[in-house]
This record gives structure tokens, sequence and C-alpha cells, in this order.
């Protein structure tokens, strides 16, 4: 079989998603690498990776459900060996900023000896209406244990952008792209900004890390879910990542998209305006 495939691993994801709608409308010929995939792939299933790999020249490597979790260089080191023995010949990371654990798996990506590209994004602005924050923003508060510390929100759609280009373009080998906005918000400026563009009283209330364990723990969430959010709240949102990077104009010639423009874009949707039954709880 010729090795024309692109496997683009978490293919349901915020970033996935876009990056196989993108190489599709390319005409490449892509592999969707989920559960519900042919064939299925699934993080915690090793046997599915071989199949998924069959075929395939280069993979969009996104972790589930992050980098930052215990096992994750395990599993990155396990699959990139397997990836390279199946002869891929291309692979794109995508990484966290200021994450120990998920620079370990860039060294293991790096170290593959195959053409290696890494994509080092910083918190989603799709986090606001397609994941987390969305219910707290219908429900009119986001509550989350972080103070005055700026966040360049970078736009999904913008990272989708560079993995395609580093999959499908040549000149991305051994480049490391930090991707970010063009500006530091903090939570309760974005917040704000969400409020403005809605037009509905949305506040951002900032509460300590064990009130906010607190209720994560009365909403039943799993312990290792909770510990990751820990980690997320306390390790990266320190000022260690509160600057801008340029891995977006290095990559495409552009500036990222600002996200007043992707809040204004994303409120004319109508996904953050609450329906007449709609209920959700403020965690």
């Amino acid at each position: 079989m010729k090795a024309d495939a692109i496997l683009v691993l978490g293919s349901t994801g915020k970033t996935g998603r876009r990056v196989a709608e993108r190489l599709t409308a390319r005409g490449a010929n892509v592999r969707h690498g989920s559960r519900s995939g042919t064939p299925p792939f699934d993080w915690a299933d090793r046997a599915t990776w071989a199949p998924s790999l069959n075929g395939v020249k280069a993979v969009y490597i996104s972790y589930f459900p992050d980098l930052a979790v215990d096992g994750a260089a395990d599993d990155i080191q396990a699959f990139t060996h397997l990836a390279v023995q199946s002869g891929v010949r291309r692979l794109v990371l995508l990484s966290g900023r200021g994450e120990t654990e998920a620079q370990r798996c860039e060294e293991i990506v790096r170290e593959s000896g195959v053409e290696w590209t890494l994509l080092r994004a910083s918190w989603f602005a799709q986090n606001f209406s397609e994941a987390h924050f969305l219910e707290p923003v219908l429900a009119g508060e986001l509550v989350l244990p972080v103070g005055d510390i700026g966040e360049p929100f970078v736009d999904a759609d913008d990272i989708a952008d560079v993995a395609v280009a580093t999959l499908s373009d040549d000149g991305h080998a051994g480049q490391l792209y930090e991707l970010t906005g063009s500006r530091l918000w903090t939570f309760a400026d974005a917040v704000a900004e969400i409020a403005s563009a809605t037009r509905r009283p949305i506040r951002f209330t900032r509460v300590t890390m064990p009130e906010y364990v607190a209720a994560l723990e009365e909403a039943q969430l799993p312990p290792d879910m909770i510990g990751l959010i820990r980690y997320l709240f306390t390790e990266l949102l320190d000022g260690r990542n509160a600057s801008v990077q340029d891995g977006v104009l290095r990559a495409l010639g552009r500036r990222p998209r600002e996200f007043g423009d992707y809040v204004r874009a994303t409120a004319a949707t109508g996904v953050w305006t609450p329906g007449v039954e709609d209920s959700a709880p403020s965690f």
C-alpha cells in the first residue's frame, strides 16, 4: 500500500476536526483518528494504533486528555516508535506552553528520526464557546481560581491552519511554533468582551483553589480530572505564559486572529444566547 494518508488524531476535537476538514478540502487522503473512525483509534487501547497507521505518511498528534497527565509521555513514546516503524515520514505534535510534561513529549518527537514540527499552543479561545466555559457563560457567571494573569488566547482556526501547512507543505520540518493570540487578556477581560458582544450580564468571579476543587468534587468530577484542572490553574496560570509569540506569523505569514474578532463572530452565531429553558450551573 502506498503511504499517502494523513492521520489526524483527535479528529472530533476542537483542533482535530478543523484540521481534518481543511485537509479534506485540499483533496488530501484523510484518516480520522478517533474511536468512531475507520479503523477506530483510541489512546487507551494500543491495539488500535497499528491499523490506524497503515499506509500513513504524516500524523497530526493531539493527545487526549492532555499531555500533562500521567502516562502521556509513555504513550507518545510508544506511538512515535510505532509510527516510524510503520513508515510515517512526518509528525506534527500539538503541545502546550509552559508544561514540563508536554516538553518531555516534544523531545520524544524531536528524536524520532523523521520530519517533525511542534505546535506549542496557548489556551484556546474556543474554550469559551465549545468546551469548558460555555455553560458558565450561558449561566451568566464564569467562576475560576485565577486572578489578573494575562493569557494570549489563540484561535483554534489558527492552530488548524498552521497544522495543515506543516502536514502538507515543505519548509516546516524542525520548527517549533509557539501559537498565541496577538495580545494578553485576563479572564475577567475576556468575559467582559463576551458580555459586551452579547449584550448580556455576564460576570467573572475569582475563587480560591480549595473553593473551586470543592465545587468540582460536589459536581462529582473524576479525581484525575480534578487533578488535571488543579495543575492547569496553578502551574500554567502563574504568569509564565503571559507573553505573545510569533508562531502564527512565522508559519503562515499573517497575524493571528484577534480574540475580539473571535468573540464578535461567535456571538453572532447565538451560541452564547441562552434559550428560555436553558439552565446551567455556575461551575
